[in-house]
């Protein structure tokens, strides 16, 4: 068995070990996988060519696509979750959302908006978003928020609000408007479909998006709305595929879907009616944009966009930032004769140097071995500061921060080197077979594509 499908097995074995008190879960057998992946790929195979992928192929749309969207792609969005509290009770909904929180961004919290506003800029993200819960209950909070954002960012900083609808008005809309708001996002699966609270929104905000699951069961009622959602105003219409968790399971195991595999498991039969939505778009040749937002797309995307935007700001000379945003160190040998220890070798200090990429990728064959070494930088809020931590300042507002080790250091020997080398500077389309380049693959690429069925 190699590398690849080990590391699959793990995440089965993981799934099941998490779930395993719901006996009544249908998980995707291989036999089901062979015909499904065939009813997945002959839905694709039935785009034309206004269906575009981006994203390493993970993200169809027709149409057009959100700005926002392309900036989450991009690692150039930060979302604020403006409050933990929600007003619907939606069955599929993946947290709880119970408890009005302060403001949070990537773990952190931000009670002033004059600090997150710092906090855009210094990272120079391009985008912002107001999330929740549902940003509507605090929406004295979100506004002092966009306001603040406003005159303190980039004119061209592009933000947005995701909202259930419920309290909307057209005051409100007005006043996220005159604030700069660019885009608000609607869950309709909220108000069972109704676009009354949309309505209120047309001819108000500059761009209006439906933003739902894919919900199999409502695959017939969706399409019959994409009509009327363009009438409304609306230009887009973003697709998440319907995911399992610890928080969702009891309501959403009764619904008889089949799970699908993966970091977290996800629901077979809402990538399916995504797909068919993005048919059916194409067939009629409706004006709408659709775009599919899947698991493995935000799983990857959106975790490695922002590790990297993080690393960017606090990598050292001699260390690279990966495309999956890990930080990248290259140990090698002071002394040929000095034996390999990855558990040992940094409390060994003179035994060893950092070299650059460069120096490796051009001098290797002076070298027995190397050590590879991965980290991924976690910021805290400075109420959890530990003693070992570094600190990054931002305009007077200290943010501790830790090198967190997803992995243990690499050997490579001196016959591996070719390999390694040839990972560097593809693209991560071939996943290597063995153990520890395959470790060194997950920290360097993105994964490409979609996976099979398991």
């Amino acid at each position: 068995m190699n590398a690849y499908h080990s590391f699959l097995n793990e995440l089965i074995n993981e799934n099941h070990s998490t779930f395993r008190k719901f006996e009544n879960l249908k998980w995707i057998n291989p036999y089901q996988a062979i015909e499904y992946e065939e009813e997945r790929d002959e839905l694709i195979h039935s785009f034309s060519e206004k269906v575009k992928y981006e994203f390493k192929d993970t993200k169809p749309w027709i149409n057009q696509i959100s700005k926002g969207c392309r900036l989450c792609g991009e690692g150039e969005w930060s979302c604020l979750f403006i409050t933990g509290r929600c007003n619907a009770n939606i069955f599929y909904c993946p947290a709880p959302q119970d408890s009005d929180d302060l403001p949070t961004a990537q773990k952190l919290e931000f009670e002033d908006p004059r600090i997150y506003a710092d906090f855009i800029n210094h990272f120079g993200f391009k985008g912002c978003s107001f999330s929740g819960g549902e940003p509507l209950l605090a929406f004295d909070r979100a506004l002092h928020f966009l306001k603040t954002i406003r005159e303190n960012c980039s004119p061209e900083l592009y933000i947005w609000m995701y909202t259930n609808g419920i309290l909307a008005s057209e005051d409100k809309f007005k006043a996220l408007a005159d604030a700069g708001i660019n885009e608000v996002r609607f869950d309709i699966g909220a108000t069972n479909y109704n676009l009354k609270g949309l309505k209120k929104a047309g001819g108000i905000i500059p761009n209006i998006t439906v933003e739902i699951p894919a919900v199999p069961e409502e695959l017939d009622r969706m399409k019959e709305l994409i009509p009327q959602l363009w009438e409304a105003g609306v230009t887009n219409l973003n697709l998440h595929q319907l995911r399992l968790t610890q928080h969702n399971v009891q309501k959403i195991a009764d619904h008889g879907y089949t799970y699908l595999h993966g970091e977290q498991p996800a629901i077979l039969e809402s990538e399916l009616a995504a797909l068919d939505i993005i048919r059916f778009v194409d067939e009629n040749n409706l004006g709408i944009g659709v775009n599919y937002c899947n698991f493995q797309y935000k799983n990857r995307f959106q975790k490695a966009g922002y590790r990297s935007k993080v690393a960017s700001r606090v990598f050292s000379e001699n260390e690279t930032v990966t495309e999956n945003g890990f930080i990248r160190k290259i140990h090698v040998p002071v002394d040929p004769s000095v034996k390999p220890d990855a558990n040992g070798f940094i409390e060994t200090p003179g035994l060893f140097r950092t070299i650059s990429a460069d120096d490796f990728l051009k001098n290797h064959q002076q070298y027995s071995y190397a050590v590879i070494e991965y980290s991924g930088i976690i910021l805290h809020n400075q109420k959890n500061k530990q003693p070992l931590f570094e600190l990054l300042n931002i305009n007077n507002e200290v943010y501790p921060f830790e090198r967190g080790k997803p992995c243990n250091p690499i050997i490579l020997k001196k016959e591996q080197f070719p390999r390694f080398i040839a990972l560097l500077k593809e693209k991560g389309e071939n996943i290597p077979d063995e153990p520890d380049l395959f470790t060194l693959w997950k920290h360097e690429k993105i994964e490409f594509g979609r996976r099979n069925y398991f």
